[in-house]
């Protein structure tokens, strides 16, 4: 119940993180109008990853390794659909950071909203630095990593800025499934 809780709201992430670079680019051309500005406000790659924070709430709250992994396989998956890079990219490096997050193991440490933008900020990098790299391996286009490696730091910081939001919303639906679980009540159904 708690997976697909997880699952469906990554999913639903996953579609806003999609189209949050029209909101975003629509909003910086009208803070511009409003400013009168001749300058161009776009930022290239400040559109945060809001699925990725939800992966990290699963693996530092230590949920089944199994379960967990296939979820973030999944949205890992329909992440490389939805987006243009390779199909497995995203798919690997979820599962690579549930399991680096779940080995992390800072479960106690996560509570804070301090705690969680520094969670956030450093798995967001390695998880730049891991697509830079697999892109820079075996990419078609020799020339995409030294394109995109400077939209990192936006990335970086915007994934940072939204990661209480989405730690929020995680431990809504972590408290919301919990009620029925034979574990957490102790063993009684």
């Amino acid at each position: 119940m708690r997976n697909t809780a997880f699952f469906i709201a990554g999913v639903l992430l996953l579609l806003v993180q999609s189209n949050l670079f029209r909101v975003l680019g629509l909003a910086l051309r009208a803070v511009s109008w409003i400013v009168r500005s001749n300058h161009d406000l776009t930022v290239p790659g400040l559109v945060p990853s809001l699925v990725l924070p939800l992966i990290l709430f699963m693996g530092v709250h230590e949920y089944s390794l199994v379960r967990g992994a296939c979820v973030a396989f999944a949205l890992g998956y329909l992440t490389d659909l939805v987006g243009v890079a390779p199909i497995g990219l995203y798919t690997s490096t979820y599962v690579a950071l549930y399991i680096l997050a779940r080995a992390a193991g800072v479960r106690l440490v996560a509570q804070t909203m301090l705690t969680q933008v520094g969670l956030a900020l450093a798995f967001t990098l390695v998880h730049s630095i891991m697509i830079l790299v697999l892109l820079a391996i075996f990419g078609r286009d020799t020339y995409v990593p030294r394109a995109i490696y400077t939209m990192t730091l936006p990335h970086v910081l915007a994934t940072g800025a939204v990661a209480p939001i989405i730690f929020r919303l995680a431990q809504r639906i972590h408290q919301a499934t919990m009620s029925g679980s034979p574990k957490e009540t102790g063993g009684r159904a």
